[in-house]
């Protein structure tokens, strides 16, 4: 089982950060800034020793210390989310400074994040702040001409010859055949075997075209919408209904979507995963930092929960499949593996434990 965290590159100042959420915004604003809604509730998290560190520093010291971390807990790799929107990239840093620094032991591959982005942190989803398009083949001339610094880098994540390249919403490209054939023929030219494209199974859609190699369970969000049992879904409505009532009437802010993350647990083990399919995992989730009383909370988690959920998953797939935890480090979102003051590197250490155990 190799373990690939999904890698948010988000905490350093670019300028449509400043100009959409105000000056000197980054994603550790909202994290300093969290608040407890509930008795138990641990808000704000912060990270081990205070290290709010910035990505965009050219001497890699956080991507340093990361790679090294991720090699001493059994971390596989990490897959960065790539954000571009038909020539025009936003949080492009880290990953180009991490190409740079070519002595950073590190495994890593490209997600890209396809999706329009909005206010929706703020529930304001009509509210554009860019939109993405895919274009034609100029344009994915010019996408693979930036892609391919990366997929030539020996770092990179190849499965036979063939650079990983993520995609989140595949049926969101209409012409993905296209946009996928140009690429193979663009990666043979280049030397490589073609692309190895990973689409996401998602909560929204689910893309039936067969123009992907393999498949990773996009968590917690696919289990929550697509195969909570009946009971978990009208449990889970019905009280943030409830919640959601209270807070209109009483003019209260009290958190109004809590599950329990057993069900999500219960959930992934029980699917059977193909032999290109590879299975998603949280380690905990409260986005609340995000988005206040209006966020969403998965209760009870521990890091003996996830140790036994990673094990149990371990023995149900290929040892040499990969396995995506979302996330290394979406502070904002509650979902990381990185250490933080109040559990420690509990989360990491139950991934070396799984890896040992196998």
């Amino acid at each position: 089982m190799r373990v690939l965290a999904l890698y948010l590159p988000q905490f350093h100042r670019f300028d449509e950060n400043d100009q959409w959420w105000g000056e000197g915004y980054t994603e550790w604003t909202a994290v300093k800034s969290a608040k407890p809604l509930y008795k138990g509730h641990i808000q704000p998290r912060v990270p081990m020793g205070g290290d709010y560190y910035d990505l965009s520093d050219q001497e890699a010291a956080a991507l340093s210390k990361q790679a090294e971390l991720a090699r001493e807990y059994g971390i596989y790799g990490f897959v960065f989310y790539h954000y571009y929107f038909k020539g025009q990239k936003l949080m492009e840093l880290p990953a180009e400074i991490l190409l740079r620094h070519k002595e950073i032991d590190l495994k890593y591959c490209l997600d890209w994040a396809n999706e329009t982005w909005t206010r929706a942190w703020y529930g304001r989803m009509e509210d554009v702040l860019i939109r993405q398009e895919y274009g034609d083949k100029k344009d994915w001339k010019e996408h693979f001409d930036y892609l391919i610094q990366f997929f030539k880098d020996e770092r990179y994540i190849k499965i036979d010859n063939k650079p990983v390249l993520c995609i989140y919403r595949t049926f969101d490209i209409e012409h993905l055949d296209k946009m996928r054939a140009y690429f193979e023929e663009r990666a043979r030219e280049e030397g490589f075997d073609g692309i190895y494209l990973i689409g996401g199974r998602v909560a929204e859609r689910l893309d039936d075209r067969n123009l992907c190699d393999a498949w990773y369970y996009f968590e917690p969000g696919y289990s929550l919408k697509r195969s909570l049992t009946p009971f978990g879904t009208f449990c889970y409505n019905a009280s943030t209904a409830i919640r959601g009532a209270v807070n209109t009437v009483f003019k209260t802010q009290i958190l109004e979507r809590r599950i329990p993350i057993r069900r999500i647990y219960d959930s992934i083990l029980s699917r059977e995963y193909g032999k290109n399919e590879y299975p998603g995992l949280i380690a905990r989730w409260d986005n609340t930092p995000r988005r206040g009383y209006k966020g969403l909370v998965y209760t009870g988690g521990s890091p003996e929960l996830f140790g036994d959920a990673l094990c149990k998953l371990s023995r149900k797939i290929d040892k040499d499949s990969f396995l995506f935890i979302n996330a290394w480090n979406e502070w904002g979102e509650g979902a990381m593996l990185e250490a933080d003051e109040a559990e420690g590197y509990a989360y990491l250490q139950k991934v070396k434990e799984a890896n040992d155990g196998q």
